[in-house]
């Protein structure tokens, strides 16, 4: 790793730091409890979910352990407070790409004559924050004149323009998701929120190497987010507009990050990839069709119907011990999504956080 994009990382990190002794003052009064609760969605191969089982067909695994479902309830997405955000990546997708998104979502919008399922709100990622286009509504006529009168106002930062405009994009996209992050943690029930965007650079690759500092800088972030999107019960999804134009080798790069993380010396930036955090939060990344239209309707599916479940952890033995989670479900040929994991932190027992700006890494493999 070259002496400048350290000095930048250092740099940036600096930088962060009273941003983020300020967030963490602010932490939440209310009591809470170490409950872990978990939305869990069950499907077989394809198809819609399946909405007919019974607690004893779940099994819920930490650390391949088994623990004991203190509370169990069958959900009909239909009767449930959720709340669905689509969010326009402005930021790592050029000029054409986002027209094209904003056409998809105009007629995902104005299907079934505009009577959505749910509580839906469009917001805009441009490289000066997250910008909303209205409020949240389930009139969606009236969500897509707001998108048609909105005008993207912003400098696209150009994609592939080397290393430092890379580095900003991804710092300008955590930010972001950390903002909505933040401001859906105030409403009840379920979120779900669907991320159009080939993703953000994943800064890893194997000539880059980050030292100490940064490495625990970054495992810290990954906690803060692991924590607060299941704290706040957000399943995230990504939908590459590009389909298959993406191109294999990028499109499935994000993959070699999926894994939890257990210590700051396995970090790299790309586990903080967009695909990456949807995947570990339960959701779904597609990347196979640029059917924005279609997809959109595929992701909202697992609101149909879903189980909620709480257990309550074993105690860690140290701050932030990953721990790994796992659904089984006694019945063959079906499968569960939920949260892939959380962190423990035993001195308080498991409890929230408040979210925390991310650093921004290096990378030189596939953009």
């Amino acid at each position: 790793m070259s002496r400048n994009i350290r000095r930048l990382l250092f740099l940036a990190a600096l930088l962060l730091a009273p941003a983020v002794s300020a967030q963490q003052s602010a932490a939440p009064t209310e009591p809470r409890n170490g409950r872990i609760y978990l939305d869990v969605v069950v499907t077989q191969k394809s198809g819609p979910p399946v909405s007919d089982l019974q607690q004893q067909d779940f099994t819920i695994l930490d650390n391949k352990v088994p623990q004991t479902i203190t509370s169990f309830q069958a959900v009909d997405g239909r009767q449930a407070p959720i709340e669905v955000v689509v969010v326009v990546d402005a930021v790592n997708a050029d000029y054409h790409t986002v027209a094209y998104e904003r056409d998809q979502i105009d007629k995902f919008l104005r299907t079934e004559g505009g009577d959505l399922a749910h509580s839906t709100a469009l917001a805009v990622l441009t490289d000066t924050g997250v910008q909303t286009v209205g409020d949240f509504s389930k009139d969606g006529n009236k969500l897509s004149a707001s998108l048609d009168q909105y005008t993207v106002a912003l400098r696209f930062l150009r994609r592939g323009a080397g290393f430092y405009a890379a580095a900003e994009r991804f710092q300008v996209s955590l930010d972001g998701l950390h903002e909505l992050v933040e401001r859906e943690a105030s409403l009840p029930g379920r979120k779900i929120m669907i991320w159009i965007s080939p993703g953000w650079p994943l800064l890893s690759g194997p000539e880059v190497q980050l030292d100490t500092k940064e490495q625990q800088q970054l495992f810290a972030d990954i906690v803060d987010f692991s924590t607060d999107l299941l704290r706040d019960r957000i399943t995230l999804y990504n939908i590459d507009p590009l389909g298959t134009g993406e191109g294999l080798d990028r499109a499935l790069y994000w993959q070699s990050f999926v894994n939890g993380i257990s210590k700051p010396s396995q970090v790299t930036a790309g586990n903080l990839g967009l695909q990456v955090l949807a995947t570990q939060s339960g959701g779904l990344v597609f990347t196979a069709s640029n059917n924005i239209t279609a997809l959109l309707q595929n992701c909202l599916a697992d609101a149909r119907a879903y189980y909620k479940l709480s257990f309550d952890p074993p105690t860690g033995e140290r701050s932030n011990e990953h721990h790994h989670l796992e659904i089984r479900i006694a019945q063959h040929g079906l499968t569960a999504r939920t949260h892939e994991g959380y962190y423990s932190r035993p001195e308080l027992g498991w409890r929230p956080v408040i979210p925390t700006p991310v650093d921004t890494g290096s990378r030189l493999a596939p953009d």
